[in-house]
């Protein structure tokens, strides 16, 4: 393993922790859920070789912290890594955004298309992509997780969360030697943060559609092999596609192939790196 280096940035209302390893070409990577700097540990051991990988704990997680009440939106989060990347990147990076992190990665394509040359979209949780039907499900969907984990706490929520998601945790293909990641104080904590306040930034965002369609970074739609069809996550990434008239990549596993995965995950991640040109 490369050695990790370790920082702390100041952002607008909060103070960003991050990581960065490797050598080779940076890439960032915006994590999925409740995922901090090291969720994706696997995944980010088998690209460090080729990249100087980029991950950081967004805001309200893990070693991140808050310093005011302000509404967290996508937007921030997009500001956040903006900020991120001027204070570590002397230049336009790749980006690997799953779920949230790909939604962030979108506003990032729009509001400061500068810094990135690629961004690979695994299944953005982004419903206003969505149908204006589709849309209000899976709205609902979102919200009924936050009303479980109101009245009966983060546990309760995970499994509505995961059925909104697409995810059987009793049901999945995983790759030989992958372990599952323990459910500790503070992933626990990252939960409650991430349920409460990221669903509803999620719930609210919108995006102008034109500008992204007009933006200079080339972006990927993604989605897991095994993502159902009817879940929400796996839509967005397919309205992406039409929205922006890019063929959809398909990554092993499902939403979280990233965990599962870590193996051939990273092998498309480098493919895609390497064959698509911005």
């Amino acid at each position: 393993m490369n050695t990790i280096e370790t920082a702390t940035l100041q952002v607008p209302g909060a103070e960003l922790y991050y990581e960065i390893r490797g050598a080779g070409p940076m890439l960032l990577i915006s994590q999925s859920g409740e995922g901090d700097a090291r969720r994706s540990e696997d995944l980010v051991r088998r690209l460090e070789s080729d990249f100087t990988v980029v991950t950081y704990d967004r805001r309200g997680l893990s070693h991140s912290r808050i310093h005011d009440s302000r509404t967290v939106t996508v937007a921030t989060h997009a500001d956040d890594v903006h900020r991120l990347l001027s204070e570590v990147a002397d230049g336009p990076v790749r980006m690997l955004g799953c779920s949230l992190g790909a939604s962030i990665g979108l506003h990032m394509a729009t509001t400061h298309p500068e810094q990135l040359q690629l961004l690979i979209a695994h299944e953005p949780v982004s419903p206003w992509l969505l149908a204006a039907t589709d849309r209000a499900l899976h709205m609902r969907e979102l919200e009924h997780c936050q009303q479980v984990y109101r009245a009966e706490g983060w546990q309760a929520a995970l499994a509505p969360m995961a059925r909104t998601l697409g995810i059987n945790p009793a049901d999945q293909e995983i790759e030989p030697n992958v372990r599952p990641i323990p459910i500790t104080a503070e992933r626990a904590a990252n939960f409650g943060y991430f349920i409460e306040h990221d669903f509803t930034a999620v719930r609210e965002d919108w995006l102008d559609a034109l500008s992204l369609q007009q933006t200079e970074v080339q972006i990927v739609p993604a989605q897991g092999r095994h993502t159902p069809h009817q879940v929400f996550d796996r839509k967005c990434a397919t309205e992406l596609s039409k929205l922006l008239n890019t063929p959809v990549a398909e990554f092993p596993g499902g939403h979280n192939g990233n965990l599962t995965h870590p193996t051939a995950y990273a092998d498309q991640v480098r493919t895609l790196i390497t064959t698509t040109h911005s």
